[in-house]
């Protein structure tokens, strides 16, 4: 829902790093695997009870996160590329909750459960919207120039992240944040599921 006002405001200072990171010679997808380790370097800290420690690297994650669009665009976009950002976003999504479900399996356990099952299904709505989408030709730059089509929610990126956040910041409340953003999160696919039927019923 916040992601077409964000990348109003972080795409011009990205874009700038971006294009001195392809100046360099770095890789988009290199920032990609990099953004990738730091998400789960912090989700080991997590796992280890380090939450304020976790911040940076997860910060640092996201950051990386934005900036391989930004190389790719002050380069050249892959199919490939866009392909490993998701699958690394993706991955970094689960970990997270893991990671606070292995700090504190008995408090944190059914909570985590249901949040990573919330995720998995949005997920799911998210990716066959996409598969959608490219079969009848539509496109959005509403979240920025992706390769996939992403289609808006009640909760996207910037919203997942500022509950990553919150979580770091109050670890002792992740059940209850674990069952309200999950829920909103099947409150999200269950909407864009609506909306596939609405749209692309023949």
């Amino acid at each position: 829902m916040l992601d077409r006002y964000a990348r109003q405001l972080i795409d011009p200072p990205l874009n700038l790093m971006g294009r001195g990171l392809a100046a360099r010679g770095i890789s988009a997808d290199a920032v990609t695997l990099i953004g990738l380790a730091l998400g789960l370097f912090a989700a080991l800290l997590i796992a280890l009870g380090q939450f304020g420690w976790a911040l940076v690297p997860l910060l640092a994650s996201r950051l990386a996160d934005g900036l391989d669009g930004a190389v790719a665009r002050a380069t050249q976009k892959t199919d490939f590329g866009g392909y490993l950002d998701i699958a690394a976003d993706f991955l970094f999504y689960g970990a997270i909750p893991m990671a606070f479900v292995l700090y504190d399996p008995a408090t944190n356990g059914a909570a985590g459960a249901f949040l990573l099952a919330s995720f998995y299904f949005n997920g799911t709505s998210f990716l066959g919207y996409a598969i959608l989408a490219e079969k009848h030709g539509h496109k959005t730059d509403l979240q920025g120039q992706k390769t996939l089509y992403y289609s808006n929610g009640l909760l996207e990126g910037t919203e997942t992240i500022v509950f990553f956040l919150l979580l770091c910041l109050f670890e002792t409340f992740f059940a209850p944040l674990a069952w309200l953003f999950g829920s909103l999160c099947f409150a999200t696919a269950i909407l864009r599921i609506l909306a596939a039927k609405r749209i692309y019923t023949d």
